[in-house]
């Protein structure tokens, strides 16, 4: 390596040659394995309307692990020719695996002449060769950085020049894996095309671009391919990281050329559990971007697409993106640099379902080459802090990473590295410098009831399959946290305009249609997504309650479109709102400052006394000084007795105490929290009165029967009223699994694994709520109900009738489901509930206070069902069982999958 010191930075610049640069898009003459004609690039195959028209014999490069779409009868209208509609992910008009080659002339100047030509294709997909006038110039298969190749010996100066790209787009060569987010039609979908510039550059490639900071004695090393310029920095320098993202700009001259490059001061290191930047605690609330881009189908190239999207991530709180198996564009670090944003890399590959590492195969190299090309293109930007080499492999992996950190951290030790990405199962990887592990996420609110003071700590000192005796020390980040689900949002289909369709929502809307409930659409969106905002606020709240937790990396702010459809996203996958969650009460909990409220439940009795632990996890740029911290419960305000509150997690600021007598009648409360205006939090919690007595009810002529057998039969023959508590006795219906959380990504993906709904709507306006008040949705309150209670199928009843309390089934499968019901039924009237109103109702107040409200509703004027049912649809429910629901194989159809060598 050659080093130059420079003293004076204006004598290094005079001499130096702007580069000169031919601008190849627009039109270029294509053909492929089966079709000519002329395309427009940057662009790829099917953002010009060319490949194969998609057909039920498509073969994707992706695991389907629901085969039942191809032999499912209801199915069958969507596996037309021309009218194709996929449920997995998005669905494209044209596929297309295979060679395609694009040519066109180019004229070159004479003053060129003497100086290297290059040409630059920023993003073809996947592997690239090169002809000009005939002759073979090279080939190259990143998936993560540019094809640039030196074309100087094969130009022909002041004349035309024939230049053809060939572009393959199959998967075998590198490698990676077909579930791989760099090129599956799970997400981007594997494309073929070039995109991002196209140019003929005059001048040297600059292929490395690296930014060291001496900051010590005031100096930065710059290197340009293996040449070192050093540099004095200013007296007033200000080191880079997310609340000062100051950038500076150095020209250099490289054999001729004017080089600017672009930095950020910083440095990173591990400090025991603490990843630090500048000596500053780093903790990290992340996303991951999962390279979904319907309107085109792959990552955008230019600034502004990502000032968009990265803009949205830094203003829902959002402060670190994992990028997962794939790398992005140039642009996306640069407007990382400038808004403040650590980025996580991946190497482009998934080494799983087909692909192993330190196995034999191509990928154990590939990796190591793309590690560098990516630390070489994009290693001076001060946002690349993190990398890892991917994610969840399979293999002998372990040994494989640890030597892959090894060789990145001897290749540029200026960032952190992880093996790979992992989930809970995998082994623990102990030669990473900090870990993304799962384990220690989630909420295990379907074995407890909901409260706020847990944590994970236990699990980050011994994480799953970690073998020391020893408690870890080393930093872990909580791999794809979250994955709550929202029901589809059809309003959505018509954003759709680009490449990508969402006939997987048309599908899903067929479906709510044809069950009887097309009404309840913007009911369920809105009532799920209000259940899936409240897990992600106490799942990310327990994160930063715990000691020595380094972060999260959601697995998604926005919606992932593919595998199965996983809308776990409070943004679609668009990063437009749904709807029922906004930045401001998202940013109540994740922000750089989150007051936390310590509940060791939700659901008190008017003879307790609220007494709640209040801390705050302080993840500023310094410490709060002068601070006033304020509390409200409805009329009721006090303070905490607080002036400085440092940085870190767990600074407890004092309690909030509430005597709970005044609430004699059932009361929805909110115990809101704030500091000097500067962040504000806020939850709901519940006080039922302690001496309620159902029994004093006059329920003379009301019968309660647990099924439906001949006394309750002839109770409604004879014009009486009967109370159904069917808890625990139905059949039809008792293959649907709900718990009070909502499904885990998706029911198709993961094979029916259980819960099977996404919360439930409820009609809070009925008069059978008068003495429960209730939102019209799955709340807190309602664990005590719901959690673990089963649903009833509602299949036989009249098609226009939605149940009191509806739970919210599988987007794939939309079964009318009930939790609570009313009919009249033969000359009489009936109520019926499968959730437990009966047992141990002196523990239990919310259970008590809705059977209060039940009978008190049954006894009243307003006890009017609307519909009339027979009564073997109710005996059904005890004696049948419905229809199995078989979506699935124990792998995807073999005709379909990807050929690996």
């Amino acid at each position: 390596m050659k080093l130059k010191l420079m003293g004076c930075l204006l004598m290094l610049v005079l001499p130096a040659l702007a580069q000169q640069r031919i601008d190849l898009s627009g039109e270029w003459q294509f053909s492929s394995e089966r079709e000519t004609g002329v395309v427009r690039l940057p662009g790829s195959m099917l953002t010009n309307g060319k490949g194969d028209e998609v057909t039920v014999n498509t073969k994707w490069t992706s695991s389907l692990y629901d085969s039942s779409y191809y032999f499912n009868p209801y199915m069958a209208r969507y596996r037309q020719a021309g009218q194709m509609k996929f449920p997995f992910f998005l669905t494209p008009d044209k596929h297309y695996v295979g060679n395609a080659w694009y040519e066109r002339t180019v004229m070159v100047p004479k003053q060129w002449k003497g100086q290297p030509v290059m040409l630059y294709l920023e993003r073809p997909h996947i592997e690239t060769t090169v002809m000009v006038n005939g002759q073979r110039v090279g080939h190259q298969q990143s998936l993560s950085v540019p094809h640039v190749y030196d074309v100087t010996p094969y130009i022909k100066y002041g004349k035309p020049n024939q230049l053809t790209i060939q572009v393959y787009n199959g998967i075998e060569n590198v490698c990676v894996g077909q579930d791989s987010h760099s090129v599956t039609d799970q997400t981007q979908g594997n494309w073929n095309g070039i995109v991002g510039k196209i140019e003929l550059r005059q001048g040297p490639h600059i292929w490395r671009k690296r930014v060291v900071p001496d900051m010590q004695n005031g100096m930065v090393d710059i290197t340009i391919n293996e040449t070192t310029y050093r540099l004095p920095l200013g007296s007033d320098t200000v080191r880079w990281d997310e609340f000062h993202p100051q950038l500076y700009t150095r020209t250099v001259n490289y054999q001729g050329t004017s080089v600017n490059v672009t930095f950020g001061l910083r440095e990173l290191k591990i400090d025991g559990a603490r990843m630090l930047i500048n000596n500053h605690p780093m903790y990290l609330r992340g996303t991951v971007g999962n390279c979904c881009f319907p309107e085109t189908g792959y990552p955008p190239t230019d600034e502004a697409s990502w000032e968009r999207v990265l803009g949205q991530c830094k203003a829902w709180g959002i402060n670190h993106i994992r990028f997962h198996s794939y790398c992005p564009p140039e642009a996306a670090f640069a407007v990382a640099d400038r808004l403040g944003l650590y980025l996580q890399p991946e190497g482009p590959s998934w080494p799983n379902h087909g692909v192993k590492l330190r196995s034999g195969m191509a990928i154990d190299q590939y990796l190591m080459d793309e590690g560098r090309r990516m630390i070489d293109a994009y290693g001076h930007h001060p946002s690349f802090c993190m990398m890892a080499a991917g994610n969840e492999p399979a293999g002998n992996w372990v040994p494989y990473t640890n030597e892959w950190v090894q060789q990145m951290k001897a290749y540029d030790p200026t960032r952190l590295y992880c093996g790979a990405s992992v989930g809970g199962g995998w082994a623990w990887d102990d030669g990473s410098e900090y870990h993304v592990k799962a384990g220690a996420r989630g909420l295990d609110w379907d074995k407890h009831a909901p409260s706020s003071d847990d944590d994970y700590y236990q699990q980050l000192l011994f994480p799953r399959n970690y073998k020391s005796s020893e408690p870890n020390n080393s930093p872990i980040i909580a791999h794809e946290q979250g994955q709550w689900c929202a029901f589809p949002d059809f309003k959505e289909i018509p954003q759709y305009t680009g490449a990508y369709k969402a006939r997987n929502f048309e599908i899903f809307r067929d479906l709510l249609a044809d069950n009887g409930m097309a009404s309840q659409a913007e009911k369920f969106l809105q009532a799920s997504g209000r259940l899936q905002t409240l897990c992600y606020k106490y799942e990310i709240e327990r994160n930063l309650r715990t000691k020595d937790y380094a972060g999260f990396q959601l697995l998604g702010l926005n919606d992932y479109s593919g595998q199965g459809t996983a809308l776990v996203g409070v943004l679609n996958v668009h990063w437009l709102e749904k709807g029922y969650c906004s930045q401001q009460e998202w940013a109540q909990f994740c922000s750089p400052i989150v007051p936390l409220a310590k509940f060791p439940k939700f659901v008190y009795t008017n003879n307790e006394r609220l007494e709640v632990p209040i801390e705050v996890y302080n993840a500023s740029a310094a410490a709060l000084r002068g601070a006033q911290v304020t509390w409200r419960v409805a009329d009721h305000t006090g303070t905490l007795p607080v002036t400085t509150i440092p940085l870190g997690k767990n600074i407890q600021l004092g309690k909030v105490q509430l005597d709970l007598a005044a609430y004699q009648q059932p009361t929805k409360l909110t115990l809101q929290v704030a500091i000097n205006g500067k962040a504000s939090n806020q939850w709901d919690f519940w006080v039922y009165p302690n001496d309620l007595n159902c029994d004093k009810i006059q329920c003379d002529s009301l019968f309660f029967a647990d099924t439906l057998d001949a006394k309750a039969l002839q109770v409604l023959a004879d014009g009486g009223d009967v109370l159904l508590t069917a808890a625990g006795k139905i059949r039809y219906g008792n293959d649907v699994k709900h718990t009070f959380l909502p499904v885990f990504w998706n029911t198709s993906w993961f094979k029916m694994r259980p819960p099977h709904t996404t919360g439930a709507y409820i009609q809070s306006n009925h008069p059978v709520f008068g003495y429960f008040p209730t939102d019209d949705w799955q709340n807190l309150n309602w664990w005590e109900l719901t959690n673990r209670a089963q649903v009833i199928n509602m299949a036989e009843f009249p098609a226009d009738y939605q149940p009191i309390v509806q739970p919210i089934d599988t987007w794939h499968v939309s079964r009318k489901l009930g939790m609570l019901l009313e009919a009249r039924v033969l000359n009489g009237r009936l109520l019926m509930t499968t959730m437990d109103i009966t047992r141990n109702l002196d523990r239990r107040p919310v259970a008590r206070q809705l059977r209060y409200s039940i009978l008190r509703y049954m006894a009243s004027d307003d006890f009017k069902p609307a519909i009339r049912v027979a009564p073997e649809v109710i005996q059904h429910l005890f004696e049948r069982e419905a229809p199995r629901v078989d979506m699935f194989t124990k792998e995807s159809p073999d005709e379909l999958k990807p050929k690996l060598n």
